[in-house]
C-alpha cells in the first residue's frame, strides 16, 4: 500500500499538523481520530489494515489527521470560550488547509471527500460534513455523540453553536445547505452505532431524528447488543460500508 506522511505549520491552529495518506487511486476518505488520539491511531489499531483491500484495489484513498480534542473539548485547563474558539480554528484548518491538500494530491480541484471517524472522531467527521455540505460528499460517523455541550459547563456562544450538530441542524432552515442536504442520497450519510458496552445508541438516534424532521435522507444502522464501543466493531463497520459505498 502506498503510504505517505506530510506535516506543515497550520496558520489556523498555530502548531505543526501532520497527515498520513494511504493509497494511489479512488475516492478520498478523510479520517478523524478518536478522543485525544493522533493521525496514526487508525493504523495502530489495525483499522487501516481492515480496509486495506479496498485501498489496494484503488477504490478509496485515505487521509488521516490529528484532532484538537486534547486541546479543546478534553482540556480541563482552559475556559469554555477558549475550547469553542479552538473548534472554529480547527474547522478552518480542515477547509482552508486539509481539503486543498487532498484535492491537490488527488489531482482534482473539485473532488469532495467523504468523512469518517469513531467516538469523538465521529463528531468531528459529522460536523465537517454538515457544516460544509458543498465541500464534502458525505459522512460515515461511528459510535458518536453529536452534542458537545457536556464539555462546556453550561457555556454557549456562536463558536460552540456552529460546531454542535444537534443545535445547528435542529434550526437549519436556509436556502443553501438545507436543499443540498435534502437532495443527498441516503447512502451519503451513514450513522453507525452498536448497543453494547459503552455504546450510546440514543445519541445516533437523536441525530437521525433531527435529520428526519428536516427531510434529509440518511441511513441509521444500529448494530446489536453485543456490539461494543471498541475497535473490533469499528473495523467491521467501516469495511462493510466502504464496500457498499465505493
Amino acid at each position: 500500500m502506498n503510504r505517505r506522511i506530510t506535516s506543515w505549520y497550520s496558520h489556523n491552529l498555530g502548531t505543526e499538523m501532520p497527515l498520513v495518506a494511504y493509497g494511489h487511486a479512488g475516492h478520498p476518505l478523510l479520517m478523524f481520530p478518536t478522543a485525544a488520539a493522533d493521525f496514526l491511531e487508525y493504523e495502530r489499531f489495525n483499522l487501516i489494515d481492515a480496509i486495506a483491500h479496498h485501498v489496494d484495489a484503488g477504490r478509496v484513498r485515505l487521509y488521516s489527521i490529528n484532532s484538537v480534542n486534547r486541546y479543546s473539548l478534553l482540556n480541563e485547563g482552559i475556559s469554555p470560550p477558549h475550547k469553542a474558539a479552538i473548534l472554529t480554528a480547527y474547522d478552518r484548518y480542515i477547509t482552508d488547509e486539509v481539503l486543498p491538500l487532498i484535492r491537490q494530491d488527488v489531482g482534482n480541484g473539485d473532488v469532495q471527500p467523504m468523512t469518517t471517524g469513531a467516538s469523538l472522531g465521529a463528531y468531528l467527521a459529522a460536523n465537517a460534513f454538515f457544516k460544509h455540505s458543498d465541500m464534502f460528499a458525505g459522512t460515515i460517523p461511528m459510535s458518536g455523540s453529536y452534542d458537545v455541550r457536556e464539555y462546556m459547563d453550561g457555556y454557549t456562544d456562536d463558536n460552540l453553536y456552529f460546531n454542535n450538530p444537534v443545535q445547528y441542524l435542529s434550526n437549519l432552515d436556509d436556502d443553501y445547505h438545507l436543499p443540498r442536504l435534502r437532495h443527498r442520497d441516503a447512502r451519503s450519510i451513514v450513522i453507525l452505532t452498536g448497543q453494547g458496552a459503552f455504546e450510546a445508541p440514543e445519541r445516533s438516534r437523536e441525530l437521525s431524528a433531527i435529520l428526519h424532521t428536516k427531510g434529509i435522507p440518511h441511513t441509521l444502522d444500529v448494530w446489536g447488543h453485543d456490539v461494543a464501543h471498541d475497535w473490533v466493531w469499528w473495523r467491521k463497520m467501516l469495511d462493510l460500508y466502504v464496500d457498499k459505498l465505493f
